[in-house]
C-alpha cells in the first residue's frame, strides 16, 4: 500500500460573529464549505502557507495571530490497477485576522466561492469536518493543540479518489 502525506495550513478568521469560509468542490462535483487554506509547498513555512492560501482563496490579506493546533486525518482510497493508497492529511490551524484586500472568489482553484457565515448558522452548512475542528480549537484553545470532542473518523475508502478536506 502506497503511503501519502499532505501537510496544509488553514485559518480560522472570525469577525463580528461570522467566520470566513471557502466553498470546496470535491472530486464527485459536490460542494462543501471549508476553512480557507491549503497545501504547503516544499520548503515553505506553514505560516507563509496560510497567508498565501487565504489570499488565493478569498482575496484577503491576513495576519496569523495564534497557532490553534494540529489536526491529522487518515483515509484509504483506491489507486489505478487495483492498488490502495494510505493517505494522511496533517492540517495546521491558525487563528488569523483580515488586514486588507477585498473578498473575491478563487478562479481555477480548488474553491469557487468565499463568504462570511454567522457562527450560529455553521451547523446547518454542508461542510467538511475541518470547519468543526477549527471552531473547536478556536473556542477551547486546548494547550495540547488537539480539538476536543471531535469524533475520530475511521479510515474509509473514498469512491473515485480522495477529496481535499
Amino acid at each position: 500500500m502506497k503511503q501519502e502525506l499532505r501537510v496544509a495550513a488553514y485559518a480560522v478568521c472570525v469577525r463580528d460573529g461570522a467566520i470566513l469560509l471557502a466553498r470546496l468542490t470535491l472530486r464527485d462535483g459536490s460542494k462543501r464549505w471549508t476553512l480557507p487554506g491549503g497545501g504547503m509547498d516544499h520548503g515553505e513555512d506553514p505560516y507563509d502557507t496560510v497567508i498565501r492560501e487565504v489570499g488565493e482563496e478569498t482575496g484577503y490579506a491576513i495576519e496569523p495571530t495564534a497557532l490553534l493546533g494540529v489536526d491529522s486525518q487518515r483515509h484509504t482510497y483506491p489507486r489505478p490497477l487495483g492498488a490502495t493508497a494510505d493517505f494522511q492529511s496533517l492540517r495546521i490551524v491558525y487563528e488569523a485576522q483580515v488586514t486588507g484586500g477585498e473578498l473575491r472568489h478563487e478562479t481555477n482553484g480548488s474553491t469557487d466561492m468565499a463568504a462570511w457565515h454567522p457562527l450560529e448558522e455553521v451547523p446547518a452548512l454542508d461542510r467538511v469536518l475541518l470547519v468543526d475542528v477549527g471552531l473547536a480549537l478556536w473556542r477551547e484553545r486546548p494547550v495540547v493543540g488537539r480539538a476536543p470532542g471531535i469524533p475520530e473518523p475511521q479510515p474509509t475508502p473514498l469512491p473515485g479518489g480522495i477529496s481535499r478536506d
